[in-house]
């Protein structure tokens, strides 16, 4: 699907509203961390200047998809339309806005914890929060304890967001069920991505074994679910839509979120790092268990890989070596297949009962993830 000059223009205005209510949330926070001093009210202005200016994918999701779900159901009732309560439209909409952001909370928060337990520094060529602390902890720190303080903050942070999305959640101008639905949404999607982080560690720490099937399921827990199926069913929460719709779209959402991950371990290993900002090696070197070394692991070319594969010191030549080899044996091109199958899928699953307003909008975020480049 192209994008229209129309639809950049309200993709920009959704980016401010969601922009001002997450300085909103988290501004008042970092008002009231003054009162535990400096160092607690650093962690919420560092986390402000992470949280703000972000791509906001799962925030964007949630509201386009509202957005046509909200314009899908005026068209249905025509006849009505002089008839609506425009100031109950602005602040139910103000309200799936208010649900937006703090599901970008929630992505940060997620994040925070991957960086503590990955042992990363660095995000997108620049500190993180974490990467910030250190650097700030200097030489005033006692050896080795700089890395404590600064991972320490990270997850104190994360917890704080968690807390946050949770308060978003339930103070939400809704009626009561459908307050305590969303919430349980929120509940089943933090579950989830914590068992997918469970078996992403199992897997790289050799605990669990790496079969292809495995590592798909990891995926679909740790992005799938709260990426993509938990903006899509909060959006269709919020605009009343039929549970069979939300269904729907919460199994498209599984296979676009399963593909995102695919064509994030390619991008990671086989992408361009000046675009994608990440060390080309980091996978690599970190043994990360992917569908890529599923493949690999099945084919004459692993006993090439193997020796190179977690080795933290790899070096730029060896990491081109073990990339030659993993496309030379079919592995890349193997994971741009199964690509290619989520994607499918998405379209088959389209076809069905989600109305043609909200497949623009899926095919729409489908396009922009088959041209990918970061």
């Amino acid at each position: 699907m192209t994008i229209t000059s129309s639809t950049v223009r309200s993709r920009t205005d959704l980016c401010t509203a969601i922009e001002d209510e997450l300085s909103g949330l988290i501004g008042k926070r970092a008002s009231a961390a003054t009162t535990y001093g400096p160092d607690f009210a650093r962690l919420w202005a560092l986390a402000g200047q992470n949280v703000l200016g972000g791509k906001f994918v799962r925030p964007l999701l949630l509201m386009e998809t509202y957005d046509a779900l909200q314009q899908t159901h005026e068209d249905q009732q025509a006849h009505q339309a002089h008839h609506g309560n425009s100031s109950t439209e602005t602040r139910q909409r103000e309200t799936a806005i208010s649900i937006a952001a703090a599901i970008e909370l929630l992505h940060y928060a997620f994040l925070l914890h991957d960086d503590v337990i990955d042992g990363d520094l660095v995000r997108r060529r620049h500190p993180n929060l974490i990467g910030s602390l250190l650097a700030e902890a200097g030489e005033n720190s006692r050896a080795g304890s700089g890395l404590h303080w600064a991972q320490t903050g990270g997850i104190l942070m994360g917890d704080m967001l968690l807390a946050a999305t949770h308060q978003s959640f339930a103070r939400a101008d809704l009626p009561h069920e459908l307050r305590l639905r969303l919430l349980d949404l929120l509940e089943h999607t933090i579950n989830e991505t914590v068992a997918g982080e469970q078996l992403d560690v199992g897997l790289g720490d050799g605990v669990i074994a790496p079969d292809l099937q495995t590592i798909l399921v990891m995926c679909g827990y740790k992005t799938a679910t709260y990426t993509f199926e938990l903006p899509l069913r909060a959006a269709a929460t919020l605009a009343g839509a039929d549970f069979a719709v939300e269904n729907a779209l919460a199994t498209a959402g599984r296979h676009l979120g399963l593909a995102f991950q695919l064509q994030d371990d390619l991008l990671s290993t086989f992408g361009d790092p000046r675009r994608h900002g990440k060390d080309p090696f980091s996978d690599l070197r970190e043994g990360k268990e992917t569908a890529i070394i599923a493949h690999a692991r099945t084919t004459i070319a692993w006993p090439d890989i193997e020796p190179f594969f977690g080795k933290p010191e790899l070096s730029v030549g060896d990491g081109e070596h073990v990339r030659r080899y993993l496309t030379d044996c079919g592995a890349e091109a193997f994971v741009q297949g199964l690509i290619e199958e989520q994607l499918q899928a998405v379209n088959n699953q389209l076809t069905g009962t989600i109305p043609a307003s909200v497949r623009n909008v899926m095919l729409d975020f489908a396009g922009q993830l088959e041209g990918r480049q970061s």
